[in-house]
């Protein structure tokens, strides 16, 4: 299942009815569909963490600029298989742009992305190993 956990500036998320969260879920979304078939869209996970203002620095400094953390989580296997070529470079660019499309052109440089394989025997659902 792929799972995308994403930490950024509270303020930024908004409320609980925010526009800026329901892109971001359905961004993201999309942006794993670029390189991975449409049957897996009813698997694909997003959670939004929202970091209190006075809690994010970048250089060494606090910030109050936007700069999007995103880890997609999913098998090891599903970055590698043959019928998803170039996964990897497809997926941080992807993620990038779906972002850049919420938040706007200015956080592009501060968006940054990890990929987490997690190996074959590690991971399962409703209680059975995958």
């Amino acid at each position: 299942m792929p799972h995308f956990e994403v930490q950024i500036h509270e303020a930024v998320l908004g409320g609980e009815d925010s526009p800026v969260s329901a892109r971001l879920v359905e961004e993201l979304t999309e942006a794993a569909l670029t390189v991975y078939p449409e049957s897996f869209r009813e698997i694909v996970a997003v959670e939004l963490t929202g970091v209190e203002r006075g809690r994010w620095g970048v250089g060494g400094k606090l910030t109050e600029e936007p700069s999007p953390f995103v880890t997609l989580r999913s098998k090891e296997a599903m970055f590698h298989h043959p019928n998803f070529a170039q996964a990897p470079e497809k997926l941080i660019s992807a993620i990038t742009d779906a972002v850049v499309a919420v938040l706007g052109e200015r956080v592009r440089e501060r968006v940054t992305v990890r990929l987490v394989g997690v190996p074959a025997g590690r991971s399962g659902v409703g209680g059975r190993l995958e």
